[in-house]
């Protein structure tokens, strides 16, 4: 079903401003495929908690150790509050950037923490603070244990003073005490705060579809970090809108780093479910995370860490260290609404992202604009893509 964008499109937009909510995708008018859930968010899957922490001052010529900053943490709690770990994989279609703690999944099968995304240079300390958390919340009971942290970035040092390493403990500890379910803020947020992508300002962005798998009906939502390709190659709905607008609003870098080859970047892409999928069949969904980047101008460039995890929250008593247990598998056969449905929710949560950022200036006067809504819905008009 194709939107009719001008009165209802200008409803919803004036709609937004008065309760001071960000336009999504769908809101300006670009059409998807698929069924979203009540939220359109990582959050349609029961349990799934998100948090963040967005750290912004101030301006001007990038002094390291002072800023400017534009950078922050996101956390994603499979199971909120409830250490119970959950069937995942995960799977890289470019590997330069890092995700931690992913050995211990491919080994183990299971995603025992929460999830946290942040800037490159970060890594390190999110990490130590999730252990702290652990001991600060006592999440873990037992008086002897261990764990592996998953921890994943994106670089945001075109406009963020990424080597004055802003971000600190407690930035991870106030993403991941206010994760919560429900609506989950896009755009510049969290980890996403300082992040450009496929020619225009990027950063946090996230959907959901609904399946119906013979008498069932399952869930599958995404959360992606957006901060990667090149805007030639920047496609919605079919639309070569990058190839469109190249002379329009590009990215303005007037001081270091200078270094940057087109299309560098990265995305980390999270995908949660509440279909009973086995470690395995959770690689699988992983995989297709690369489709939907395809379909709007990703390629997997050289300079990219494009990775990407998935998780089921089914099966609750999976997680066992002595005892037995009786498992629900999907069958393989029963798996391609699966595979569809990751795709789209991939595709909308990155332009979700680009339609909720707003342009922002960093170190050096560097700027990343914001996508222009009304240039974007102009042509998809052109195109036919709307009315």
């Amino acid at each position: 079903m194709r939107t009719r964008f001008p009165i209802l499109s200008l409803l919803l937009l004036i709609a937004f401003s008065a309760l001071a909510q960000k336009p999504r995708a769908r809101d300006i008018g670009i059409p998807f495929s698929g069924i979203p859930g009540k939220w359109n968010a990582i959050t349609d899957v029961k349990g799934v908690e998100v948090g963040y922490s967005t750290i912004i001052s101030g301006q001007g010529k990038n002094v390291r150790g002072k800023g400017p900053v534009r950078t922050g943490v996101t956390a994603i709690l499979p199971r909120g509050r409830k250490n119970n770990p959950v069937f995942a994989n995960w799977y890289s279609l470019n590997g330069n950037g890092e995700m931690t703690g992913t050995t211990w999944i491919t080994e183990s099968g299971f995603l025992e923490t929460p999830i946290l995304i942040t800037n490159t240079n970060s890594v390190g300390v999110v990490r130590d603070a999730v252990l702290k958390w652990f001991v600060k919340t006592g999440w873990y009971k037992e008086d002897y244990w261990y764990t592996y942290p998953v921890v994943a970035e994106t670089y945001d040092g075109v406009l963020n003073d990424i080597y004055g390493f802003h971000v600190k403990e407690n930035h991870a500890f106030e993403a991941l005490d206010n994760a919560k379910s429900g609506r989950v803020q896009e755009g510049n947020v969290g980890g996403g705060t300082g992040m450009m992508c496929l020619g225009f300002k990027g950063g946090t962005g996230t959907a959901s579809r609904l399946i119906k798998i013979k008498d069932s009906t399952y869930t599958v939502g995404v959360l992606v970090q957006s901060n990667f390709g090149a805007k030639r190659q920047l496609t919605i709905a079919g639309v070569p809108v990058g190839e469109e607008l190249k002379d329009t609003l590009n990215y303005e870098i007037k001081g270091p780093p200078a270094y940057r080859e087109e299309g560098d970047g990265s995305i980390i892409v999270v995908v949660a479910t509440d279909a009973p999928l086995l470690p395995h069949q959770l690689k699988r969904i992983a995989t297709r995370v690369s489709l939907g980047i395809g379909i709007v101008g990703g390629r997997g460039n050289n300079g990219s860490g494009d990775i990407f995890i998935a998780f089921s929250t089914a099966n609750p008593t999976a997680f066992q260290r002595e005892k037995l247990t009786k498992l629900d598998q999907l069958p393989n056969d029963q798996m391609n609404p699966l595979f569809d449905a990751t795709v789209q929710a991939v595709e909308e949560s990155i332009l979700n992202a680009m339609v909720a950022a707003e342009t922002m200036e960093g170190i050096n006067g560097n700027k990343a604009y914001a996508l222009p809504h009304k240039k974007v819905i102009d042509l998809l008009r052109k195109y036919r893509r709307i009315r």
